[in-house]
C-alpha cells in the first residue's frame, strides 16, 4: 500500500455529490501538499482492517487519523469496529477540533484530542494510529516501558518507546500527559491503556505500531528465558553511524 498521493482529479464522490462534504478550499502550500481525500479515507479503512486482523483492537477499540492538509484531518468515528469501516464513515475535523463534515452523522473518535495534540506539537507528522496490541498493552499495564534499546531496529527505526503514566482517556488528561514525550519519540506506551504511533505517512504510522508489538513480544520472551542484553552507548553510536 502506498502513501496517499496528491491527486488532482478523481471519479470519486465530489462536493456536489455529497452535501455533507465541505466546500471550503485552501490555497496551495508547498509545505502541506493536499492529499486526495478519498484515498485517505480508503487507506484508513485498510489500516483499520490490518489492526483488527492482527488482534491489535477488539470490538470498537482504537482510532486512526490522517492530516489531510494544513488545516484539516480525517479521523475514524466513535463506536465503529476498525475491521468493518467504510470510507464514508470517516469524520473531517479542523486542527482545533471543529467538525467540518460527517457524511453518516457519526461523531469523531473520543480520542480526537490526543490526535490533535500530536499534530499541534509535531508539524512533521501526518498520521496517528492508536491501538491496544496485547503484549505491548500488557507491559503498559505492568508499568514497563520499552525505552532502552535491545534490537538494532529500535535504534535505527522507531527509537525508544517510553511509558506514559496513566491518564483517564476521552478528555484533556490523556493528550496533556503525552505532550512532554512527543518531540523525541514516534511510539508511546500509554499506562493501563494501550499504545500510540505516529509518522509522516499512514503506512509508516501503522508499521511503527507493528514494531511496538513485535518489540514487546521479544522483550517478554527474553525476560522469561533469561537476561535482556541492552545495547551500551558504544553499540548505539555504531548503529547510528552505520545507518545514518
Amino acid at each position: 500500500m502506498r502513501p496517499p498521493t496528491n491527486v488532482q482529479t478523481s471519479s470519486r464522490p465530489t462536493a456536489s455529490d455529497d452535501p455533507a462534504r465541505s466546500d471550503v478550499t485552501h490555497p496551495a502550500n508547498p509545505a502541506w501538499p493536499e492529499w486526495d481525500e478519498w484515498n485517505v479515507r480508503t487507506e484508513i479503512c485498510e489500516i483499520g482492517r490490518r489492526l483488527y486482523h492482527h488482534l491489535f483492537v477488539a470490538a470498537n477499540d482504537g482510532n486512526i487519523s490522517v492530516r489531510l492538509n494544513e488545516e484539516e484531518i480525517i479521523i475514524t468515528p466513535t463506536n465503529v469496529s476498525k475491521g468493518f469501516m467504510n470510507p464514508e464513515d470517516m469524520v473531517k475535523l479542523s486542527l482545533d477540533g471543529r467538525l467540518i463534515a460527517s457524511r453518516t452523522g457519526k461523531n469523531a473518535s473520543s480520542e480526537r484530542r490526543m490526535h490533535l495534540a500530536i499534530y499541534k506539537h509535531r508539524p512533521d507528522i501526518r498520521a496517528v494510529v492508536h491501538a491496544h496490541p496485547p503484549t505491548a498493552t500488557g507491559l503498559a499495564v505492568a508499568g514497563i516501558g520499552l525505552d532502552k534499546p535491545f534490537l538494532p531496529e529500535i535504534v535505527v527505526r522507531t527509537g525508544p518507546c517510553p511509558l506514559v503514566p496513566y491518564a483517564i482517556p476521552g478528555g484533556d488528561e490523556l493528550p496533556d500527559s503525552i505532550i512532554p514525550y512527543l518531540r523525541d519519540h514516534v511510539t508511546l506506551l500509554l499506562g493501563n491503556h494501550g499504545a500510540v504511533a505516529y509518522a509522516p505517512t499512514l503506512i509508516d504510522a501503522a508499521f511503527n505500531m507493528e514494531s511496538i508489538e513485535l518489540n514487546a513480544r521479544i522483550f517478554l520472551v527474553a525476560s522469561q528465558v533469561g537476561h535482556i542484553n541492552y545495547f551500551d552507548e558504544g553499540q548505539i553510536a555504531a548503529l547510528r553511524t552505520r545507518y545514518s
